[in-house]
């Protein structure tokens, strides 16, 4: 991959994980792991040698990578308390035998 096709790969997941945390708050499930496919599809376009960055275009990288962890940790403050939730429901049977 050469550096500006890393460049979009990331800003690609990016703006996904920016979709996925939207449809996280919203609990609409159905579109976080819709929204999840594509962006491991996204992730597993990367075919071949990743060019090595520098300069401005490395500074991209690690700029988008530090939204892309923003987003997940987003995502999982949003979705911990519903697997909880759904953790305990699953549990509730088991406890009662």
């Amino acid at each position: 991959m050469t550096g500006s096709e890393v460049i979009s790969m990331y800003e690609n997941i990016a703006g996904l994980t920016q979709q996925m945390v939207a449809a996280a708050r919203s609990s609409d499930w159905a579109d976080l792991t819709r929204l999840e496919r594509q962006c491991a599809a996204a992730r597993n376009d990367a075919n071949g040698p990743i060019a090595p960055l520098d300069g401005a275009a490395r500074l991209r990288k690690i700029d988008l990578l530090k939204q892309i962890l923003a987003n997940d940790r987003e995502i999982r403050n949003s979705t911990q308390p519903w697997i909880k939730q759904l953790s305990n429901i699953m549990q509730a049977p088991q406890r009662e035998q």
